[in-house]
């Protein structure tokens, strides 16, 4: 019986559950172009890996482009050149694209919103721009559980980041192919492969409460180790006749 490593349990491991994600929810189709959102943190380094790495499977047929989207008002430092390197060690041609926003347009919303905005409305122009049809984004399981916490908690609305989200006004396809990858398997492949380290320095930062559902997804997991899993379950579980009625 094969023995494996430690590196090789954890590769594998990865493989397996973005494998999984990719095939349950239909996000890779025979001739997509793929646009990857690479922010240059250790989530969009490994969707250029997992993504550049499946790419040399033929089937099915498809092709990744990854575009780095550079916020000129914001004092947010990327090293361009590793980026490129990185991309280029798998395959994927690397492009850069500046834009800026000005949060005295809208005081209604938070700098945060804007820049996020801003940010992915980069990444449609560049998809039309580039003939992409898919836009990939390096969102995790643990990303979409904690958006699905912050939701119920400060919306009101039992919703979250989908694995597959079709934008029929854009004519593009938004989709998440690490949406069952744990962040704790990132953080181990960063470890292994050497993921260089962005320097962040946004003012807006401290404003995000995402950092508080993190902690709160870790509590609810020590209560019980398979509550991930349960939180995942719920989203395609809803009995209705178990809910009260709306009431207009």
């Amino acid at each position: 019986m094969a023995q494996f490593t430690e590196e090789e349990k954890t590769i594998r491991r990865i493989d397996r559950r973005f494998n999984k994600g990719v095939v349950q929810y239909g996000l890779i189709e025979e001739g997509d172009k793929i646009l990857i959102g690479l922010s240059g943190g250790k989530d969009s380094l490994a969707l250029v890996e997992l993504l550049g790495k499946r790419a040399r499977i033929y089937k099915p047929r498809f092709s990744v482009v990854a575009v780095h989207v550079v916020m000129k008002n914001i004092p947010y430092q990327s090293d361009n050149e590793y980026l490129k390197t990185h991309c280029e060690a798998y395959g994927v041609p690397f492009l850069q694209y500046e834009t800026s926003f000005d949060p005295s347009t809208d005081t209604r919303k938070s700098p945060c919103f804007l820049c996020s905005w801003n940010r992915r409305k980069a990444l449609f122009t560049v998809a039309k721009e580039q003939g992409c049809n898919k836009i990939a984004l390096g969102h995790h399981m643990d990303d979409i559980l904690e958006t699905l916490l912050m939701n119920i908690t400060y919306q009101g609305a039992f919703s979250t980041m989908p694995p597959r989200l079709v934008m029929k006004k854009f004519d593009m396809t938004i989709i998440r192919p690490m949406c069952m990858v744990h962040e704790s398997d990132l953080i181990e492949l960063a470890a292994l492969h050497g993921y260089r380290k962005q320097v962040k320095n946004c003012p807006y930062e401290s404003q995000s409460s995402r950092s508080d559902m993190k902690g709160i997804l870790r509590q609810l997991e020590a209560m019980n180790p398979e509550a991930r899993y349960s939180l995942w379950g719920s989203m395609t579980n809803v009995q209705e006749e178990l809910l009260p009625d709306k009431i207009d």
